[in-house]
């Protein structure tokens, strides 16, 4: 996988791909986009990289604010939905007529709310850990809105801090991260090195910490409702067993989807981290290729 470089219209997103996506032509092979995790970044489909691109053409990108990619302006924040305008500036730069989406939590939604909007460049989607947007009771906007303005004015006050955290060792760094996700170090080293930078013997995360501000407001359940059931790609969700138990009451009319299958694998919420040989055996044979 290369280091590759994705121009947005206000910002660049770093990326790793096996395909030079500025040629006129992709190779015959299916092509897939990976969207990483809150939080996470590209690196998290590392043990998956040497498995997909043997059958499969692969980007996967940092999201703004995460890993390499640039910050978005000191004027704003990272609202849901502009995440779905990222990933259409992405795919109208592919030199594909379709493509196929895996994304894991937040990039699982995301992947979900693109193929309801745009379905007509989306051939298939996998979701792990996630589908349906966060949602809220409509009785809960008005605290939802202050609790939002509030996080933003903590972090406008916090923000030298924040921005000066730092640890002593790469070590550190892995072993808190391992900390927070209850995973072994050994599967979160490639995540850990994107996700900091080394600067005078000291290491920093990269993330914004303006990811860290609450939402200003989320969508009621039959707004999420309407776009689950605009869906017409087909639909393989991966859960793990010891993942969020919601993901789980997704069955086939649950989920108002209408061509949905859902598995099982062994893990959390990061499975595909714990159980990549599950996970990618799941993929291929939901996505097939030519030689098949």
């Amino acid at each position: 996988m290369k280091e590759i470089t994705l121009t947005l219209a206000e910002y660049n997103l770093a990326a790793c791909s096996n395909v030079d996506i500025t040629t006129a032509r992709l190779t015959s092979k299916p092509l897939l986009v990976l969207l990483h995790g809150w939080q996470d970044n590209a690196a998290t489909f590392a043990l998956l990289w040497p498995l997909l691109i043997v059958d499969y053409d692969v980007i996967a990108f940092d999201w703004p604010g995460h890993g390499k990619s640039d910050y978005k302006s000191a004027d704003n924040y990272y609202h849901f939905i502009d995440y779905i305008d990222d990933l259409h500036q992405v795919i109208i730069q592919l030199k594909a007529e379709k493509v196929h989406i895996i994304g894991h939590s937040l990039g699982a939604i995301v992947a979900g709310c693109y193929a309801a909007t745009f379905p007509e460049y989306v051939d298939k989607i996998v979701l792990i850990e996630g589908l349906s947007p966060l949602v809220d009771p409509p009785k809960m906007t008005v605290e939802r809105l202050r609790m939002g303005i509030v996080s933003r004015q903590r972090y406008r006050q916090q923000q030298l801090r924040l921005k000066q955290r730092s640890m002593a060792t790469f070590a550190e760094a892995l072993t808190l991260r391992a900390t927070v996700n209850r995973l072994p170090v050994s599967l979160l080293d490639a995540v850990v090195k994107r996700a900091i930078i080394e600067r005078d013997g000291r290491w920093y995360w990269r993330h914004d910490p303006r990811l860290r501000c609450d939402s200003l407001y989320r969508m009621a359940q039959q707004h999420a409702q309407a776009l689950l059931s605009n869906i017409q790609a087909p639909v393989l969700s991966i859960i793990g067993d010891k993942g969020y138990a919601a993901m789980r009451q997704c069955d086939g009319n649950g989920s108002d989807i209408n061509n949905f299958t859902q598995v099982v694998v062994s893990g959390g919420h990061h499975c595909h981290l714990q159980s990549s040989n599950d996970v990618y055996r799941h993929i291929r044979t939901f996505i097939p290729t030519s030689f098949d």
